[in-house]
């Protein structure tokens, strides 16, 4: 494979100017709702259920359905933008979620919602890949290409958490369509200054397009995700283990068809630089801590500590406040030391995060708001620096499909975290409340407090005011201890990953910003 670096145009780089970091910023509009739309429905749920009567499951494809498609189209998008242009690409993603968010905000049917949400899904698997792309394109010089990943990684760790906040002052004045509409003022002004700003560039050694690949990169994806997500919501069936054998079945073919077909969507050469493929490991590890962690600390602020959802969710920003400043700073001891040093110091920093997180009680909101603040520090100087090295393997025109790949990365780890550390929390959870279970109880309520902290806080609504408070207490006294456990494992898979970085990474020399 020929490396970035050994490319004639990118011996002497160009620096990056004003057009370029302006364009940068445009370039943030997509991320930033692409990332919040992951989230921006968490509040709205009551609302849409009295206006559309969606069924359970109905409410959970609402959900869900969004990040389903958005994971499974993310390869060949990146395909896609490769052959066509990644700044064309983008602009036609811009404006199908432009319309498809007004179609989301006007659904009169559940059904509909759900459409909408799955087209939404697809638009947005066309922008994410193509950002990091154009970055790619834009910013030869390693030192700013650094900094505009850094900056990327902040707006896409940032959308996840605004998304509930932003959802929940929209929903004070406006109806639950107004957390889609949001979406068309930015994606028109995209459409309307990215041809201005962004550079087209299209691949001239790729061939044509595989559809036989795309649908098996989609079919390998999709039950992989789907399975890991059930096997979290509902544990450990034989259905949803085969639903991830099925889908891993399927990858081996589609990697089968890569290697043989004359042009390829992926080319598997990438993954012989230990660079690249210990970086995509380290982002998916993070990935699996962010979001592995956010479950707990959403329900920690919201069913322990009893707050609201909106001041659940402001103070869930806390923790990202000083994530301003941990990614430029990882991207200049990068230009100093090994990448490989700060990338373990990242997962120490988080796994000690962690460690606080574990030694929480059932009133201890600081200790919380220090443990979150360290994971995300860590967590995302880890993700940056992934995405730099990633980048740094990649030529202009692998940059779209080898940031696809990055992106599928995440969403696997996302989807892992769910499930490992919330099975964990859940496991323990039923483990510790069967002894703390006040005596007495109906049997349906029993059931319903020996199964989850949400059960046990709905049957206390229907229990006298002592009795409620018993089941309360016990319910939250096993969910911390359900934390504790899951936050301890997670401590000990960020020290692994920190060993295996360091190993992996040590070769890779600091990022001079003069070798591009």
């Amino acid at each position: 494979m020929t490396a970035a670096s050994d490319l004639p145009v990118e011996t002497r780089p160009s620096r990056a100017g004003r057009k370029e970091w302006t364009a940068l910023a445009v370039l943030a509009l997509p991320l930033l709702l692409v990332s919040m739309d992951v989230s921006v429905l968490y509040f709205a749920v009551p609302f849409i259920s009295r206006d559309l009567d969606p069924s359970a499951t109905q409410q959970l494809w609402i959900f869900d359905i969004y990040g389903f498609v958005l994971a499974g189209l993310l390869i060949t998008m990146g395909s896609i933008a490769d052959r066509i242009g990644p700044r064309r690409l983008l602009l036609i993603g811009a404006a199908a979620f432009s319309l498809t968010s007004v179609l989301a905000a006007y659904s009169g049917s559940a059904e509909m919602l759900i459409a909408a949400r799955a087209m939404l899904g697809v638009a947005g698997a066309t922008l994410m890949p193509s950002t990091l792309g154009l970055i790619r394109r834009m910013f030869r010089n390693d030192k700013q290409r650094a900094k505009a990943i850094a900056i990327w990684t902040g707006v896409l760790t940032g959308g996840i958490a605004l998304g509930p906040v932003l959802s929940g002052v929209l929903l004070e004045h406006f109806w639950w369509g107004s957390v889609f509409l949001i979406n068309v003022p930015a994606m028109i002004l995209l459409l309307v200054v990215g041809p201005m700003l962004l550079p087209e560039h299209r691949s001239t050694t790729a061939g044509r397009f595989d559809l036989v690949s795309s649908v098996l990169s989609l079919c390998g994806v999709l039950p992989i995700i789907f399975g890991i997500k059930k096997i979290a919501a509902d544990g450990f069936e034989l259905r949803w283990i085969g639903c991830i054998a099925l889908g891993l079945v399927i990858g081996m073919l589609f990697i089968q068809r890569q290697r043989r077909h004359h042009d390829p969507m992926i080319d598997l050469r990438l993954f012989r630089s230990r660079g690249f493929s210990a970086s995509l490991i380290a982002n998916s590890v993070g990935t699996f801590a962010l979001v592995g962690n956010a479950i707990f600390m959403t329900q920690y602020l919201q069913l322990v500590l009893g707050q609201s959802p909106l001041v659940a969710a402001l103070w869930s920003l806390v923790p990202s406040i000083p994530v301003g400043a941990a990614a430029p700073l990882a991207t200049t001891l990068a230009q100093r030391i090994r990448p490989a040093y700060v990338v373990g110091g990242g997962f120490i920093i988080a796994a000690v995060g962690f460690v606080a997180l574990s030694s929480a009680g059932t009133d201890s909101l600081i200790t919380i708001l220090i443990g979150a603040g360290l994971l995300a520090v860590g967590l995302v100087v880890v993700m940056t620096l992934s995405g730099v090295l990633i980048l740094s393997e990649l030529t202009p025109e692998q940059a779209s499909t080898g940031s696809a790949l990055s992106e599928t990365s995440t969403e696997f780890g996302g989807a892992l975290g769910i499930a490992v550390l919330g099975s964990i929390g859940v496991a323990a959870y039923k483990s510790h409340i069967a002894d703390q279970i006040p005596t007495g109880l109906p049997a349906d309520v029993h059931a319903a407090v020996s199964e989850s902290f949400q059960g046990a806080l709905a049957a206390s609504l229907h229990l006298p005011g002592q009795l409620a408070g018993q089941v309360l207490g016990a319910a939250r006294t096993a969910f911390v201890d359900g934390m504790t456990l899951a936050t301890t494992v997670g401590a000990v898979i960020l020290v692994a990953a920190a060993i295996f970085t360091v190993s992996a990474l040590r070769r890779i020399g600091p990022q001079s910003g003069d070798t591009r």
